[in-house]
């Protein structure tokens, strides 16, 4: 289940009781572009697009999403079938230019979805008992469909087997097992379900969007946000609420209709946060609201979003409804991750998925800026469902919990997702606030970080837009925190390109949570040296003069192109096992601001996200080497970029500057490097 909530109990709540006017006041900005019209143009070029990734005959493209940028570059998230069975986890994102050219794929896991044979040795039957979920009150009978699996090392023939019903906390499912089609063995879960004006409970009289008329009016606004009253029942779809002189609840549990104003509150100031701060016109982008029912269950202390709509439980004794704010929004963001990056809720992916409805859900408390419910980063602070006054979660130190993790480790992608998005809420904090001690709207923090070193914030609202770029543009279902930070120092360049100390910022705060740096770095962001270059033949327009290492690779060959004038450094490009390299000798400076800058284009033959071949950016001092980046297949780029790297660790030394590119034994990956530079700023 993703449910916000963990098996804790629930005290009573206090809800003040009075009863004040509400007036209709939301309001939604239509999507700024045609979303319908650019799914089906992306659709219509699929096939080309396939072909241009090199895609093989039986292997079809689907649609799922697409992100323009301002500049005209689009961002289209794909689907994936081979032959004609769906492939679970053969999602992609092709990055294309403005004029329509693939710069980049965004691919999940191996990024191959093709198997021998689509001929199960498992009979349907077979596989959907071994799949199904025992115990579920109300249960349809298991069904497994033929799929690819293709979220893990290599793809698989398999059965997505779903079991749906009501498990015995009376929350539905919907839970998908992947069985192995030729062994049987159960490869991967994961649920569809994720759990997790009037007078609110929770949020005081605050105005809500109603429709209608005097004597028949709806909780329900222009956008189609609305919520309904299930009367305590596990099904159905409940009845919209109505009122006869608009207006709702009384901020007491004993009015049915303040829990509903809590939620359609929660639900209509998600959407704005959405449509107003990111540019998303809702959960779906496509300008409609969602259903909040409420009442749901007996003494069902959760609520959770199924795909389609919020529900929330009354929680302990049917008392304490669980409609907080920041749970709408948290609730409803599992929404929005499943209609963009789709991250499975297992492994690293799982923790980044609980997270980023954390983020969003605090975000859209910021945004309400409610006076009842006063904005900080805590999470669920209001529902009491400790019992001794203690939120769920804490942003700025997650182990506060007992149970969520600070900082990123390799065993992390074992914990329960609700604990594994410690690392990732506390990233949000460090980029939002920073670290250390402080007070903020009357809330004590003290931020730690998991090595050394102060963290200075970019602000929660940078912090905000560089997640959800991240999210909608550079993940994929199964992105772990490594590509969260490649993701979202991309995302800062991409958002704040002139403002170097941003992407900066973002990569010091992934630091600061021990995610180790990757293959994206900052160095475009940062200024290009402006003093005397110290290297002779930087361009390498002499030829092979003044470097030294491999025979070939400082050439003029036509295959690729210069950044300027005719000849490059073109390292890889082999297609088969092998190391290049070349190296010059430089005094750095001992003054000054010595940085080494370069200009590099990046292509591969290489599928998928794993790295196969690599180029080194390093300096050799003495017996030491010191490797400032490392590029490889993953994230190539067709368009020369210029890289930057401070060399203030090398002043008054004298230093090899060495460029080393190692291929595997297939499929070529060319490193072209040119207009080198090492000077002063």
């Amino acid at each position: 289940m993703r449910h916000l909530f963990t098996g804790m109990t629930l005290v009573t709540l206090v809800a003040a009781a009075a009863s004040v006017p509400v007036v209709a006041a939301h309001g939604a900005t239509a999507p700024s572009q045609d979303r319908a019209t650019q799914l089906r143009t992306a659709q219509a070029g699929a096939d080309h697009t396939g072909r241009a990734l090199g895609l093989g005959s039986g292997e079809k493209l689907v649609v799922k999403d697409v992100i323009t940028d301002a500049n005209g570059a689009k961002h289209v998230r794909f689907n994936r079938t081979f032959n004609g069975l769906r492939a679970i986890g053969g999602d992609l994102v092709a990055h294309e230019s403005a004029t329509g050219t693939i710069s980049s794929v965004t691919w999940n896991a191996s990024g191959k979805v093709a198997v021998a044979s689509t001929t199960p040795k498992l009979a349907a039957g077979t596989a959907a008992a071994k799949g199904a979920v025992p115990g579920l009150r109300d249960a349809t009978t298991p069904k497994g469909e033929l799929v690819v699996y293709a979220g893990g090392a290599a793809p698989v023939l398999a059965y997505d087997v779903v079991s749906e019903g009501i498990t015995a906390d009376q929350t539905p499912t919907r839970y998908h097992t992947v069985v192995d089609a030729s062994t049987g063995a159960k490869l991967t879960g994961w649920d569809e379900v994720q759990e997790g004006t009037g007078k609110g409970i929770f949020v005081g009289t605050v105005a809500i969007g109603t429709t209608g008329s005097a004597g028949a009016y709806q909780m329900k606004d222009t956008t189609g946000n609305f919520a309904t009253d299930l009367r305590n029942s596990t099904s159905g779809n409940g009845t919209t609420f109505t009122d006869a002189d608009d207006v709702w609840g009384t901020g007491s549990n004993s009015d049915r209709a303040s829990a509903g104003v809590d939620a359609h509150y929660g639900a209509e100031k998600t959407y704005d946060f959405y449509n107003t701060v990111l540019g998303r016109a809702g959960i779906y982008n496509n300008g409609t609201g969602v259903r909040s029912r409420v009442h749901y269950g007996s003494n069902y202390v959760n609520a959770f979003w199924d795909g389609t709509q919020m529900t929330y439980g009354d929680g302990a004794g049917n008392n304490a409804p669980l409609v907080e704010l920041d749970v709408a929004g948290h609730e409803m963001s599992h929404g929005v991750t499943e209609n963009t990056a789709g991250l499975a809720y297992t492994g690293d992916a799982g923790g980044l998925n609980e997270s980023t409805s954390d983020i969003f859900g605090t975000s859209v408390e910021w945004f309400a800026n409610n006076p009842i419910d006063v904005p900080d980063y805590l999470i669920g602070e209001l529902i009491n469902l400790n019992g001794n006054g203690t939120p769920l979660r804490y942003m700025d130190k997650p182990s506060r919990d007992g149970s969520s993790k600070d900082c990123w480790s390799s065993s992390l992608g074992g914990l329960d997702p609700h604990y594994s998005s410690g690392p990732l809420n506390h990233w949000f904090y460090l980029a939002s606030e920073g670290s250390g001690a402080k007070t903020i709207n009357g809330v004590a923090y003290n931020s730690p970080t998991c090595v050394a070193g102060a963290v200075t914030p970019v602000g929660r609202d940078k912090a905000e837009k560089i997640w959800y770029r991240t999210l909608s543009t550079y993940l994929t279902s199964s992105s772990n925190y490594a590509a969260a930070r490649n993701g979202a120092i991309k995302s800062a360049k991409d958002l704040y390109p002139t403002d170097a100390t941003v992407c900066t910022n973002i990569a010091a705060s992934f630091s600061a949570i021990a995610v180790p740096a990757g293959t994206e770095t900052c160095a475009g962001s940062t200024p290009p040296p402006t003093g005397t270059n110290l290297l002779a033949n930087p361009g390498f327009e002499s030829g092979a003069v003044s470097w030294t290492g491999t025979a070939g690779p400082i050439t003029s060959d036509t295959g690729r192109p210069a950044h300027t004038g005719s000849w490059k450094l073109w390292l890889g490009g082999n297609g088969s096992a092998g190391t290049e390299t070349e190296a010059q000798t430089v005094a750095v400076p001992a003054t000054g601001t010595p940085k080494l800058s370069f200009w590099i284009r990046t292509d591969t033959a290489e599928t998928g996200s794993t790295a196969y071949d690599t180029m080194k950016v390093q300096v050799v001092n003495g017996s030491a080497t010191t490797t400032l980046a490392t590029f490889s297949n993953v994230g190539t780029s067709t368009t020369y970029a210029q890289k930057v790297y401070d060399l203030s660790a090398f002043m008054g030394k004298s230093v090899s500057v060495k460029f080393t590119a190692t291929e595997d034994s297939s499929l070529q990956t060319s490193f072209v490097v040119d207009d080198t530079s090492v000077a002063t700023g």
